[in-house]
């Protein structure tokens, strides 16, 4: 199986167990992120994990001694799994990476420069809401409730997808009223465009 389907895999709870301790070591290491050094984090994970598959591959090679066990590598799975990149894959993603690069750095300065008054309002507007945000909680607490979030909403949607599309629609539709009546603002207001073809046509008497 490719990394990207272990990947999907784990966010949708395919093998609860495994499910269950990535993501409750991604948690735990970054809350501890909050009174330790990324550094010691890090290094005291690794030996803690290392500590654990040195421990259970010692235990498999004396199953084996003993001719108790079959010998067989019990993180085979793991080393057989595919992640690397051909030479072509690999420069697909670099000049994908630069693709998205320049066009973020296009959008950010159209932004700043005002290329569109509408867009740059919403961007400070934008900006705006964050600054409440950044008074409420660091950005710390912020990727803990992404990864939290990543690891429920896919689920969740699954499970009552037609409720969550319902909602979303809704939802959809107001912010679109709310954008055509900025949009008529910045433009000098005036009622909405009329979505007949041709215009209106008058009423034959």
């Amino acid at each position: 199986m490719s990394s990207k389907g272990e990947v999907m895999d784990l966010v949708y709870w395919k093998d609860m167990e495994r499910t269950g301790m990535v993501l409750t070591g991604l948690v735990v290491a970054l809350l501890s992120l909050f009174q330790l050094s990324i550094i010691t984090v890090v290094s005291t994970l690794s030996l803690a994990i290392l500590c654990f598959t040195i421990s259970v591959r010692i235990y498999y090679k004396l199953l084996h001694v003993l001719q108790l066990g079959d010998g067989v590598h019990p993180f085979q799975s793991y080393l057989d799994l595919d992640i690397s990149l051909s030479g072509e894959e690999a420069e697909h993603c670099l000049q994908r990476a630069i693709v998205l690069s320049c066009s973020a750095l296009e959008t950010l300065r159209n932004l700043i420069f005002v290329g569109n008054l509408f867009s740059s309002l919403k961007f400070w507007l934008l900006m705006y809401v964050v600054t409440f945000l950044g008074n409420l909680c660091n950005g710390l607490t912020l990727i803990i409730i992404g990864v939290i979030a990543v690891f429920s909403v896919p689920l969740f949607y699954t499970r009552h997808q037609d409720k969550v599309d319902s909602c979303i629609v809704a939802v959809q539709a107001q912010i679109d009223n709310i954008k055509d009546f900025f949009y008529r603002l910045t433009q000098g207001g005036g009622p909405p465009p009329d979505p007949t073809p041709g215009g209106a046509k008058p009423k034959a008497h």
